[in-house]
């Protein structure tokens, strides 16, 4: 996949209008009280618009998460899956067809609990899912929610 590009004279790419849209979609919903079930059905959704490789990588991811971590919400965030807890999101799935990008990116934010030293990753590259990785996916996520 290509790399999506900045507009030439500085602005927003499509890619990044959609993502803002998306998240000024994803509050005004929270505002009205979205429910877990409607948040769950909106990562779904998400999921079943990416192309097919996006789709079966970020769904594998999805059911990873969800195993690990059963406490974590999942709702949407930028219009990527996201998984929240106490209502901040703790990580998310970037697919790669989200922004152009070559793989898919599993992030988790500043809540999660992978303080290692003075630097550590916060957002990692996933490119295929063997056995291997689904297991080191599976305890990096249990590992951010704080077991």
């Amino acid at each position: 996949m290509t790399q999506a590009k900045n507009t030439a004279d500085g602005t927003f790419t499509a890619e990044e209008r959609a993502a803002m849209a998306a998240a000024a979609k994803e509050s005004r919903a929270r505002k009205k009280g979205a429910k877990a079930e409607d948040d769950l059905r909106a990562v779904l959704d998400a999921i079943a618009a990416m192309d097919d490789e996006d789709r079966e990588m970020c769904g594998r991811l999805h059911e990873l998460i969800s195993t690990a971590a059963p406490e974590l919400a999942a709702r949407t965030w930028y219009g990527m899956p996201a998984y929240a807890k106490d209502g901040k999101v703790l990580c998310f799935v970037q697919n790669a067809g989200k922004f152009k990008a070559r793989y898919t990116t599993l992030g988790f934010q500043d809540i999660a609990a992978l303080d290692s030293g003075p630097m550590w990753p916060t957002a990692y590259a996933v490119t295929s899912l063997s056995t291997t990785v689904e297991k080191e996916v599976a305890a990096l996520v249990r590992r951010a929610v704080g077991r």
